[in-house]
């Protein structure tokens, strides 16, 4: 039998006779193990109270709480226990086994019939204390996060989005690189009837074209080379939730082709199948592309398009929320209180903030707060100065300091009828952003085009 390696398994030893505990402990020490040991169930209890065991010998009959009791009081625990008696009856082994015991053993024993027990019971162990942990990291994974907001166009967005997340339709989000988009898509799928079951994103722009239909649909074994088993693709994986296919845009034309029929008669075929599989699941279509235009160019299809657009969501970006930059950088400094101790902002830095464009929306603010937060050293207190680095990334919306006028001058009304087509073709025409984009009001946007139209 090999000797135990690597860092030891504490073992508690419960046992009212003192010789008995000498002698299990010897034994398992010998091994290299590390052994504790209590003369009855209720020090056992404290002690499991107080330190980390990895299992625990116990003896069935002591005085003050048995071993029966003790099983009961740290079975929340998850310590797996292991009970050693001379009194051997099937009924006391029957029902060591029935409250959950890992295993039984009789006095007088064999170290050999001790040892396997007690390796077999520590893989036990392990395989617990792995379960535990990894259902720790799923819900910490799985939790929604919050919608941070206090701006108007945010709040009409949050409204559209409670409305369609009580009926079972398709969803369409669009919106830049980091405004939200899966967070969004969470929340809908949080607020529906199907909340308690799978949210299933899939980034469509990040699976390599030749396997986008496997990944969606599955496959069978023998389909392609390599393929040596049957594999449930997303559809089916997200049986009863709610599907996200994010990055919509990306997915190949053949690929669409499946997806609309799919969508169209809620069946798929797995790649090297013939068996029409039925799927109750919702899908929500996100992107940052213009899907219109994709569509003019041939690259997407129209009547997926129109599949797809049942429910259209359009996420602003940070730059024409800016009443919630404040609110959401509080937010994510709160959850960065693990890194920095209480991390804040002084009024130089919120000012910075609100200056900044984000091109990087929502996504650059939380890391641009986590890069302040760690420059900000033991005071936790991040200033215009500790932001200086968002200066660099891109030009302050206002600060224009920069430009210098030609020696030899400029066509002011030329210059001016530039930039306004320069902003429509950006904005695709949408006279809002190309308002945003130059700084001034919808109205004052207007009046220019006007202008610029008469000078045309």
């Amino acid at each position: 039998m090999m000797k135990h390696t690597g860092k030891p398994s504490h073992i508690l030893i419960v046992d009212d006779e003192e010789r008995m505990r000498y002698l299990l402990s010897k034994m398992l020490e010998d091994r290299g193990y590390r052994v504790s040991q209590a003369g009855d169930g209720v020090e056992a209890l404290e002690m499991v109270r107080q330190s980390s065991y990895h299992m625990v010998i116990t003896d069935i009959k002591m005085p003050r709480m048995n071993g029966l009791e003790l099983l009961e009081k740290i079975k929340p625990l998850q310590i797996p226990v292991v009970f050693i008696t001379a009194f051997a009856t099937v009924d006391s082994a029957v029902e060591a086994m029935r409250t959950g015991a890992v295993d039984y053993i009789t006095k007088p024993f064999e170290e050999d019939r001790i040892l396997v027990t007690v390796e077999r019971t520590l893989r036990l162990s392990r395989l617990m204390t792995e379960n535990v942990e990894l259902k720790q990291k799923l819900r910490k994974a799985e939790e929604p996060g919050e919608v941070i907001y206090v701006s108007d166009i945010m709040a009409g967005v949050m409204d559209s989005a409670s409305r369609v997340a009580k009926s079972d339709s398709g969803v369409f989000i669009t919106g830049e690189s980091g405004t939200g988009k899966e967070l969004l898509a969470r929340y809908i799928h949080d607020q529906s009837a199907r909340g308690p079951n799978r949210f299933v994103p899939v980034n469509c722009a990040a699976i390599s074209p030749s396997l986008v239909e496997s990944e969606l649909f599955g496959h069978e074994k023998g389909s392609f080379t390599g393929a040596d088993r049957r594999v449930e693709g997303k559809f089916e994986y997200a049986a009863q939730g709610t599907l996200l296919l994010d990055e919509i845009g990306d997915l190949p034309l053949e690929a669409q082709a499946k997806l609309l029929r799919a969508l169209q008669e809620k069946k798929i075929q797995r790649v090297g199948g013939n068996e029409e599989i039925p799927v109750d699941v919702r899908v929500i279509c996100a992107t940052n592309k213009k899907l219109n235009r994709l569509v003019e160019a041939g690259q997407f299809r129209k009547d997926l398009f129109f599949r797809i657009n049942v429910f259209p969501i359009h996420l602003p970006t940070l730059a024409e929320r800016t009443e919630d930059i404040v609110p959401l950088a509080e937010y994510f400094l709160k959850k960065l209180d693990m890194i920095v101790p209480s991390p804040r902002l002084d009024e130089t830095a919120v000012k910075c903030l609100l200056k900044y464009p984000w091109p990087g929306n929502v996504r650059e603010l939380a890391n641009a707060l986590e890069r302040a937060a760690i420059h900000s050293g033991d005071t936790g207190i991040i200033t215009g100065k500790t932001l200086s680095f968002l200066t660099g990334s891109a030009i302050p919306r206002g600060d224009h300091e920069g430009f210098e006028l030609p020696v030899g001058g400029i066509h002011l009304e030329e210059l001016e009828n530039d930039l306004i087509r320069q902003a429509c073709e950006r904005a695709g025409n949408n006279q809002t952003e190309a308002a945003r984009l130059l700084g001034v009001t919808r109205g004052k946007f207007r009046t220019m085009m006007k202008q610029s139209k008469k000078q045309g």
